[in-house]
């Protein structure tokens, strides 16, 4: 075999990243954890505290709260996406995320998620097809996948 016959990881992982950028969402953090957080826009204008499990007072949101919002409406809208594409209608499927955090083995910290999924109306086999393709899809799925631990329950 030669150098040519050797794969690597990145030859044999799919590519994700966009051909186009079709948005930029700009947030700039003022004060770390505890400080705020504003959007260029201005759709965006909180006060950020650490919560009280990592020793801050909780009075305001955190990183995690935000990414948990930001994951779960996008995996919900990839949800929505592939069940129209298949033509199902999904009202009344949800998303919710959690977000943890923690120490890792570096010296550093970690995240890892876990997506509950309801799909009511429809069976379980064909709600786990829809949750598979949704996985692929979902642009914040496609940023986590090999990085962090995302746990998708369906129930």
């Amino acid at each position: 075999m030669t150098d040519k016959d050797t794969k690597t990881v990145e030859d044999t992982a799919v590519d994700t990243r966009p051909t186009k950028i079709m948005y930029v969402a700009e947030a700039t953090a003022h004060g770390g954890r505890d400080g705020y957080v504003t959007s260029q826009d201005g759709q965006i204008d909180l006060r950020v505290a650490m919560p009280p499990e990592l020793g801050g007072d909780g009075n305001g949101t955190n990183p995690e709260q935000l990414f948990a919002a930001g994951y779960s409406s996008c995996f919900h809208n990839a949800l929505i996406l592939v069940g129209n594409r298949e033509g199902y209608d999904l009202t009344g499927s949800t998303v919710a995320a959690k977000v943890g955090i923690g120490p890792n083995k570096h010296r550093g910290y970690g995240l890892a998620v876990a997506l509950s999924v309801s799909l009511p109306v429809l069976d379980a086999g064909l709600a786990a097809k829809l949750v598979d393709a949704a996985h692929e899809i979902c642009p914040y799925s496609n940023a986590t996948r090999g990085n962090i631990d995302v746990t998708i329950l369906l129930g």
